[in-house]
This record gives C-alpha cells, sequence and structure tokens, in this order.
C-alpha cells in the first residue's frame, strides 16, 4: 500500500494514476470525505486529514504502507512562514509515529538556497524531513512546464506576458508526468539513508521558447512581451496576493539565477517530456 497526499492536486492526483497504472495499491489521503469519492471510486483507500499540521491523523492515515508520497499544501501567498514550519514538524512526527517503509517528499529546485524567496518552503520541511529515522527521497523538480497553463487563453488572443526575463534567459524545467515517473520509481526503490534526487527536463527554456511552443501548437505566431519588474508588486496586490514579497523573491531567483540545482551531493535525473510535449497537451484540452 502507498500513501499519497496532495491527490487531488496535479501531481498528487498524477502520482496516484502511475501508482495505479502499475498496479500498486494506493491510500488517498484528503481533507474531507467528498474529495476523496472519485478516488474510491477508483478503489482506493480513503484517509481523511483535515489538517496538514496533525501529526496523530497524518500518522493514522500512513500506518501501515510500504511508502508515502509528500507534498506540503501550496500556498503562494504565504506569511512567512509559520504554516510551513508547522506542517515539518508534523510530518516528521508523523513518520516516525507510523514507520513506513520509505517516503518521497516534492520539494523544489533552490530548496537549498537560504536566501528569502517563496521556495524556502521546501527548504524548511527538507531542514526537518533530514532528522527523520524513516528513508527520505527529497525530490527536487524544476520549473514545472505545466505553469504555461495559466498562458493558454492569452496565447489563443495571441499574446503572452512573461515574469521570466530578459525574454531569452532559459532555466530548468520539467513535465509533471517525469515527476510523476520518478516518483514511483522512488517509491519502489529500497534505501537507507536520505537521498536528495534533482530533476531537470531534456532542455532549459525561456519566456521565448513558451511563445514558440505555443506558437507551434497554434499554428501560428504569438506574440510575448515582459512584465515590468516594477509593476509586479501592484499587480499581485491587485490579484489578491497580501504577502507578494516573497514570489517576487522568488521570480528574481530564477530571473538572476541565484535559485539552481545545488548539483553536487545530490543524485541528477533527467526527464524525456519536452516543452512542446507539454504545450501542444495544453492547447488540446478542452
Amino acid at each position: 500500500m502507498f500513501a499519497v497526499t496532495g491527490i487531488t492536486g496535479q501531481v498528487g492526483g498524477a502520482v496516484a494514476e502511475h501508482l495505479l497504472g502499475t498496479g500498486k495499491p494506493v491510500r488517498a489521503i484528503v481533507r474531507n470525505g467528498e474529495r476523496g469519492e472519485p478516488w474510491r471510486e477508483r478503489d482506493c483507500e480513503i484517509a481523511i486529514v483535515p489538517d496538514a499540521s496533525d501529526a496523530s491523523a497524518l500518522a493514522e492515515a500512513i500506518n501501515g504502507t510500504r511508502g508515502v508520497f509528500l507534498m506540503n499544501p501550496p500556498n503562494y501567498d504565504p506569511e512567512p512562514f509559520p504554516d510551513t514550519h508547522r506542517v515539518a514538524a508534523a510530518l516528521v512526527e508523523a513518520l516516525e509515529q507510523s514507520r513506513p517503509d520509505r517516503a518521497v517528499f516534492l520539494s523544489t529546485v533552490g530548496a537549498q538556497v537560504e536566501r528569502f524567496n517563496l521556495l524556502n518552503n521546501g527548504g524548511i520541511i527538507e531542514r526537518a524531513l533530514r532528522e527523520c529515522s524513516v528513508p527520505t527521497a527529497l525530490l527536487r523538480p524544476a520549473w514545472f512546464l505545466e505553469n504555461a497553463a495559466w498562458d493558454v487563453p492569452a496565447a489563443r488572443q495571441g499574446r503572452i506576458e512573461s515574469y521570466l526575463q530578459p525574454l531569452d534567459h532559459s532555466i530548468d524545467m520539467v513535465a509533471v508526468d517525469d515527476i510523476c515517473r520518478v516518483t514511483v520509481e522512488l517509491l519502489g526503490d529500497t534505501w537507507d539513508s536520505l537521498r536528495i534526487v534533482e530533476l531537470r527536463g531534456p532542455a532549459k527554456v525561456s519566456g521565448r521558447d513558451i511563445a514558440d511552443a505555443f506558437s507551434r501548437a497554434l499554428g501560428r505566431t504569438i506574440e510575448v512581451s515582459i512584465v515590468p519588474r516594477d509593476s509586479w508588486e501592484v499587480r499581485f496586490r491587485s490579484q489578491g496576493m497580501k504577502n507578494p514579497e516573497a514570489r517576487i523573491a522568488m521570480l528574481d531567483g530564477f530571473n538572476q539565477g541565484w535559485i539552481v540545482f545545488q548539483g553536487d551531493g545530490a543524485e541528477q535525473r533527467t526527464g524525456s517530456s519536452s516543452l512542446d510535449d507539454v504545450v501542444g497537451a495544453l492547447v488540446a484540452r478542452p
């Protein structure tokens, strides 16, 4: 039995699909029974954990499993970062109580970077898990190629905007399918100590590359323009963000080159899904 947190989201759901597709039983960890019903219909066990910082409930949910996929509940507008510290403590306590054979935590590229930014969330939980006696893999994927989903409506109108700049500045990106494939591989492995696994796609990607991929997928030229750096805070606050500083710092980190992979001391993996694969699939969605 493999337990999956975040199963109602993009990555957790895809991890569960990969596990089920290889014939492995899945226990879906959800906040309430209604959200778990689609997975119950797929013959998954259901465990309800309303609060991600409830160590006792989480320990019960993962008890008796061979492996568990862990995520920090997504929060792109956090107050830096009390909720993450509570979740980190709960994850370690739950693992020590339930003793699964192994755990894979979805972290992020740049989790090792101490400079303030949104990805500090991953680093906080990584540091807590380093003290856990359960064999744990810290999976650090690059920027998700699927983030281009936000650009689909604008691309259909002929122009997208980019926070990645200059437009020819490329960074590591990776597809969710590759993240899930590596997660399932790790859950099937056996190891005794902490592992750090960094995962990139087959090629780096720039803002201009994303526009070109949309051009190919839509069969017409898609223009791209940058979102001026001095407009970010006003724009993010107008969208409802209360704490945009962490997100702005993260974008600066990618653009300035200080959010990168650790390299030495980490395993390196490369996915096979291309930018065109992902953008083509996004455009083809109804």
